[in-house]
């Protein structure tokens, strides 16, 4: 029974030496000094606050991109023990004892090492020589700007990483596709190309990019399935199935799942929810929460409320009102109605609450049973602390002129009645007998007398003069066509009033709500909100000393000042390898010449290469030269402030894509012994410039050894670099 002891056990296993020498000049170049320099370098001022955030679980909206690629760099901070407690207030700033610097650049410079294998596979999967991956992989290795943006706190080099690890695992996928459809290996390479393109796109949104080539190389590839009359209809549609699961639904809830883990780990409030719905808000531990935990759901007739315009931006406001009056007559020589002003106010006051009262009836106070307003109900708004009721009337807005003037109706004893009826409409009702809900309804006021409609007209435009306090302004919308934000509001804090007497309102109004009922949103609507806020809130674009256009990164006519040290010349700068990014262009436009050139002759039947050399010219040039066309060209329809550093992503590709060049011109156009010679002489030559460039620029890479003036002023290849040189 135990005869299978007598023999020893044997585990024999096929080692890539390659492989394996690759991975570890990958790492030692991007691992190599980690932690210098012990200072804030560039972006990591920018990501740090979001490490910060999390680890005191406190909500951050960054309107960059989703939370993946945050959540990373905060795993880092997170297994080196980092409290969160730094101020990241500028560039330079020295780190404190308690940030672990290692920890937080440990995943970005990994990722960076492993592109270097990953290169090398991706060349050896579009069955290229091993000699022409080392080349690819070589020349990933020593890019300068991609050591550069390895080794910091950074996100692109970990969404390269994820790019190529897709790429890669299509590949596979694809190369089992003849031989072995269905088995463990084809469903695990397939799975991982879903799961590595989701994880692209959650660290950064131009990680669609890839995924659409894969998806468009996907759908090409089944077309050409759909020809193949050795597969019968199931067998077609299994494969679509399993496409479709890997490809779109996987990814898709991978993607949920980066924001459900995201939102789980944020639940405190803090500055940045203030930008959110009150719905929102309120579901957070803290700040609104703490105001509004415990408050009636349904508003009734007599219910106190202050109310919130659903916009919030630039900044959240409330409908406010104060004694203060319009004045008689504006700058302009315009007239007013000199009733009393209606705003928007920015921050939360006595003044912000008003009472929902009964047309029909005097009563202020909330009936026993309460009686709940619905859809379509008309309402009189009363300002709670002066008793006016909320008008509008023909009289043109002070900074609107085209808008009906809003304000807390005054009566003068002159010919102009109140107007003070207002109907509710609950833009997210899902029936017409709706009830109004605090926090949870959009709801519009219609003035019943001219149809307009109640609008924060200040958060578009300017705010009012000093006789309005600066605040903003608020309309009576004529044309209200459609559900523009600016009108719509929500009940953020509600109560039912119980006092009668004005002076008891009053002390009522100052007085928290006192009920503990806790209302929450589900996780897909709060998803549906914070994607929704990441993908349309956008700050203000201001032009920045590094910033650049995306024709100026061909030429790398660009570069960015990362660190500078505060005494000595060490700096670190986000630099190509001139050598190596020469030669993708002249690459690119090697591939593009000979493509043309052999779809003209194959069109007049002209077979220059065989058709494998011609099927593996194409299908490289569709991974390496598509990828780099799909991650660059989006770029020129951007409206945003663009730098050095988006252009890594497509150079990659590019990169790529020499090695590609060189072979197919060995292989089929250098017939001759000689000129195979000259090739191989020329290519080694040429990598020998790539490692000098490389050499020559690597204090500007890594940040070491500090260079003098004379030095630094021999690296300025181009005019348009920016070297930062100190005056003796």
């Amino acid at each position: 029974m135990l005869g299978f002891l007598k023999e020893p056990v044997v585990v024999t296993a096929e080692i890539n030496v390659n492989l394996v020498a690759l991975t570890v000049m990958g790492l030692i170049s991007r691992l190599w000094g980690l932690c210098y320099p012990r200072a804030v370098v560039f972006d990591e001022v920018y990501y740090g606050q979001f490490v910060s955030l999390y680890m005191k679980r406190i909500f951050f909206v960054d309107d960059s991109g989703p939370p993946f690629g945050h959540m990373l760099l905060a795993l880092g901070g997170y297994l080196g023990g980092f409290d969160g407690n730094f101020l990241w207030n500028r560039i330079g700033a020295e780190y404190s004892m308690n940030v672990p610097v290692w920890s937080l650049r440990l995943l970005p410079a990994l990722a960076g090492a492993l592109c270097v294998p990953l290169a090398y596979q991706i060349l050896v999967e579009l069955h290229f020589s091993h000699c022409s991956a080392l080349g690819a992989a070589l020349l990933i290795l020593l890019e300068n700007s991609l050591i550069t943006q390895s080794r910091f706190m950074l996100l692109e080099s970990i969404l390269i990483f994820f790019i190529l690890l897709a790429v890669l695992s299509y590949l596979k996928f694809y190369n089992l596709q003849k031989h072995s459809a269905f088995s463990g290996s084809w469903w695990f390479w397939l799975l991982l190309t879903g799961v590595a393109c989701s994880c692209a796109v959650g660290v950064k949104y131009m990680g669609l990019f890839t995924y659409m080539l894969l998806l468009a190389t996907a759908g090409l590839h089944f077309w050409n399935m759909i020809g193949d009359q050795n597969l019968s209809n199931i067998s077609l549609l299994c494969h679509f199935l399993a496409r479709g699961l890997a490809l779109i639904i996987i990814p898709m809830g991978l993607y949920l799942s980066f924001f459900y883990v995201h939102l789980a780990l944020l639940y405190r409030s803090g500055p940045h929810d203030q930008i959110m719905t009150s719905a929102f808000q309120a579901s957070l531990e803290g700040g609104l929460a703490r105001i509004t935990q415990g408050q009636p759901l349904e508003v009734a007739y007599g219910s106190q409320i202050t109310l919130r315009n659903v916009l919030g931006k630039p900044v959240q406001c409330w409908l406010h009102s104060h004694t203060n009056t319009y004045p008689i007559r504006y700058e302009n020589g315009r007239g007013s109605s000199h009733q009393q002003q209606v705003t928007c106010y920015p921050f939360k006051d006595v003044n912000n609450w008003w009472i929902v009262k009964d047309p029909g009836m005097q009563q202020l106070v909330v009936s026993n049973p309460p009686r709940p307003v619905r859809h379509g109900h008309i309402v009189q708004l009363v300002h709670g602390i002066t008793t006016r009721y909320l008008n509008t009337h023909d009289v043109a807005a002070p900074l609107s002129p085209h808008s009906q003037e809003v304000s807390c109706y005054i009566d003068y004893n002159i010919s102009m009645p109140a107007q003070n009826l207002w109907r509710v409409e609950i833009v997210n009702r899902e029936s017409d007998t709706d009830v109004w809900k605090t926090i949870l309804s959009e709801v519009r006021f219609v003035h019943v007398n001219t149809s307009a409609v109640l609008k924060a007209s200040g958060l578009s435009g300017a705010s009012l003069p000093e006789w309005g306090y600066r605040q903003l302004e608020v309309v009576g919308e004529k044309l209200s066509k459609g559900y523009h934000q600016s009108m719509v509001w929500n009940v953020e804090e509600h109560r039912y009033g119980k006092s009668q007497e004005q002076k008891e309102r009053e002390v009522e109004l100052h007085s928290p709500t006192q009920m503990d009922i806790s209302k929450n949103l589900s996780f897909m609507a709060k998803f549906t909100e914070l994607q929704w806020k990441i993908l349309t809130l956008k700050n203000e674009d201001t032009e920045h000393k590094y910033s650049s256009s995306a024709l100026d990164w061909i030429t790398m006519d660009t570069n960015i000042a990362y660190w500078l040290h505060p005494t000595s010349g060490a700096q670190i700068h986000l630099l190509g390898n001139v050598a190596t990014w020469a030669s993708a262009n002249a690459a690119a436009l090697v591939y593009l010449c000979l493509s043309l050139w052999y779809l003209l002759r194959r069109r007049r039947k002209i077979y220059d290469i065989p058709e494998d050399a011609w099927q593996l010219w194409m299908s490289a040039g569709g991974i390496c030269a598509g990828g780099w066309a799909v991650n660059y060209l989006p770029f020129f329809l951007m409206e945003k402030t663009l730098f050095l550093y988006h252009y890594l992503p497509a150079v990659t590709f590019q990169i790529l894509l020499i090695p590609v060049v060189l072979q197919h011109l060995g292989d089929h156009l250098c017939r001759s012994v000689l000129l195979k010679s000259m090739l191989s002489a020329l290519t080694v030559a040429w990598l020998s410039s790539v490692y000098f460039v490389y050499c020559t620029f690597s204090p500007l890479s890594y940040g070491q050894p500090a260079l003098s003036p004379a030095e630094l002023r021999a690296l300025r290849w181009k005019d348009t670099w920016n070297i930062l040189i100190r005056k003796q």
